[in-house]
């Protein structure tokens, strides 16, 4: 049986620097969604021409920026993830091949070959964040299970998760007997009845 071997991190896209190469349909869509997640996003966007969704976007949030330019291979510098969205193969291809050779994760739109990552489903409630993968296979399916969780999930969860947090800093003893308490405290998560 086929296996997603992705490993699932959470990035502090505040402080990395990205670029995305496009600013048609897939750019609005792919900024939007990183934007959704984190809105303080440090984000350069280039291309010689952009939807106005996106430009009224990008004037929302002040940690984006828009560059009325064709990509250049210079601006991948000092660059940590890089996304090509535009409608040229070529010019995704020369993005892919160029932040490979620089040591960047990529991801180039809807080819999957060409993606060092994948964007999946996010399901935000508060401090608690799921991600969600199907290796790329099916966004729809990833789409419908984002869908679910945002309908289980309570909305008080936040507050849960803070006060578990504040028991914690009053926790004493070392780190295996906190793990427990905490695992006590929280059984009850595993356990709980429909």
């Amino acid at each position: 049986m086929e296996r997603n071997e992705l490993y699932p991190i959470f990035l502090k896209l505040h402080n990395l620097n990205v670029l995305i190469v496009g600013g048609g349909n897939v750019g609005l869509e792919k900024l939007s969604f990183m934007l959704k997640s984190s809105p303080n996003a440090n984000v350069e966007v280039v291309a010689p021409k952009f939807l106005p969704e996106l430009e009224a976007l990008a004037q929302k949030h002040p940690s984006v920026k828009l560059t009325y330019k064709k990509f250049n291979r210079w601006m991948l510098r000092k660059r940590n993830m890089v996304i090509a969205c535009t409608d040229d193969l070529k010019v995704n291809k020369r993005v892919y091949d160029l932040s490979r050779k620089r040591y960047l994760i990529c991801n180039i739109a809807d080819t999957p070959p060409l993606c060092d990552y994948y964007l999946g489903g996010i399901v935000t409630k508060g401090n608690v964040k799921i991600a969600i993968s199907t290796n790329g296979k099916s966004p729809t399916t990833a789409k419908r299970l984002r869908e679910f969780f945002e309908e289980i999930i309570p909305e008080d969860i936040n507050k849960m998760v803070e006060n578990l947090n504040e028991y914690r800093k009053t926790l004493k003893g070392n780190f295996e007997e906190k793990v427990q308490k905490m695992n006590e405290i929280t059984e009850a998560l595993k356990n709980k009845e429909a």
